[in-house]
């Protein structure tokens, strides 16, 4: 019986060995018949072939076009051209990659009437800005949803004939019925363009930024907000800012405000005539809009501030981009109860203890703060952390900016200071390359 069962035991592990190397011998022969497979990339979907596309700087594009067939017609389908960016600029002054004028042409030719959503780069020179000049005057079957002019570098549009540049936009505003949002900062554009402007496009446009425009006026701006009841984005100089203006965006017929940008720059010390905004227009203004974001860029010298902060303001994001004196932030603390940001890029060497202190005491919803060129004392840096608590989402500080004191080191002050807020905190370093 034993023995029976030995035999019948080698049989079985016979088989299996037989089966296992006939198993191997079969695996072998399939591996080496498998025929490895190219994918075939001219069978993509075309909606995953544009989506690549869009991501694709134009040269790239139109290297990729050249494929197969089926790559070139996404690279003709109307969606891959409602979003484009003309970079214009002259090699020998520009280190930027400039958008090849033969592609310019061919898109002018093929897709002018798909684009919906276009912005021209251009660098300082004369040349790039009349080309940018030269593509809108082509657009006349398209019918734009955004246009931004954006210069890299001054002066560009501002070099220009004003006739050549108000003439080239007027296309623009005539032939696009549905503008929503316009960029045109740094340009020579006026007033009589302005109104054709409304008169094409009022029911749509909801975003104008337009600093450092010379030849419009308040009665230009104004003109606008009484006509573009849907403005939810503002952004303009000081100079065009007026009563009337506010007065207009408050009225019941127009949308609430979102964001509203004050640029108040001087170029020549006293050669600048500021003028006052009344708190009346103010408060209106706030009533009607009431979470407005009235963001104010300063860049004035010291002695232009008088004006400025002598009664209480609406403002929630207030940046000085040069030296400010502590008498004027002290009544930043005063008047800016909405205040919500505070950029100081410089104030000299006079320490702010006391007016950073007055400011966490009377801006309740400040939340960021950024001081460059200043002094403050440690021990009142941790005073006014202290004050402001958690609310300080953002707190940049240099190191040279906090001086030591018998209370706190530098190597102390971030730990004192990183408790008060609840999160590990560094002061900024000052780059050593």
């Amino acid at each position: 019986m034993k023995r029976g069962r030995k035999i019948n035991e080698d049989n079985n592990s016979s088989s299996e060995e037989t089966a296992e190397k006939e198993f191997k011998r079969h695996k072998i022969t399939d591996e080496k018949n498998v025929v490895v497979q190219s994918p075939d990339w001219a069978n993509l979907l075309q909606d995953i072939i544009l989506q690549v596309f869009q991501y694709l700087p134009l040269l790239d594009r139109a290297h990729a076009s050249q494929v197969c067939r089926s790559w070139n017609q996404v690279f003709h389908m109307p969606d891959l051209w409602r979003c484009f960016e003309f970079e214009l600029n002259q090699p020998a002054t520009s280190y930027l990659r400039a958008t090849h004028p033969e592609l310019i042409k061919q898109i002018i030719k093929r897709h002018s009437n798909h684009l919906q959503y276009v912005s021209f780069k251009v660098d300082s020179s004369k040349e790039s800005a009349e080309a940018a000049c030269d593509i809108l005057s082509q657009l006349v079957n398209c019918s734009l949803k955004t246009l931004g002019l954006i210069s890299t570098a001054r002066p560009s549009f501002m070099d220009l004939p004003k006739s050549h540049f108000i003439s080239a936009l007027t296309v623009v505003f005539v032939n696009s019925k549905s503008l929503s949002s316009l960029k045109i900062d740094d340009t020579p554009v006026d007033d009589p363009s302005l109104k054709v402007l409304v008169a094409n496009n009022s029911d749509t446009l909801k975003l104008l930024k337009m600093s450092s425009c010379p030849h419009v006026s308040p009665a230009g701006i104004l003109c606008v907000a009484d006509q573009c009841h849907g403005l939810r984005e503002l952004a303009l100089n000081y100079h065009l800012l007026s009563d009337e203006l506010l007065l207009a965006l408050s009225s019941e017929k127009h949308v609430r405000l979102e964001h509203l940008r004050i640029d108040v720059v001087s170029e020549n010390p006293g050669q600048t005539q500021f003028h006052t905004i009344q708190k009346s227009s103010w408060d209106a203004f706030i009533k009607h809009s009431p979470k407005v974001n009235l963001v104010m860029y300063f860049f004035l010298y010291e002695e232009e501030f008088d004006l400025f902060f002598r009664y209480e303001i609406p403002v929630t994001h207030l940046y000085f981009g040069r030296s400010v004196s502590k008498d004027v932030l002290g009544r930043v603390g005063m008047t800016c109860p909405r205040l919500v940001e505070l950029v100081v890029c410089a104030n000299g060497l006079r320490p702010l203890d006391e007016e950073l202190i007055r400011i966490a005491e009377r801006c309740k919803y400040l939340s960021a703060v950024g001081l460059g060129e200043c002094e403050v004392s440690c021990s009142a840096f941790v005073e006014f952390v202290k004050m402001c608590g958690g609310r300080l989402s953002q707190l940049s500080i240099m190191e040279e900016v906090l001086i030591p004191d018998q209370k706190y080191s530098l190597e102390q002050i971030h730990w004192e200071v990183s408790k008060h807020l609840g999160r590990v905190w560094f002061p900024d370093m000052m780059p050593t390359w």
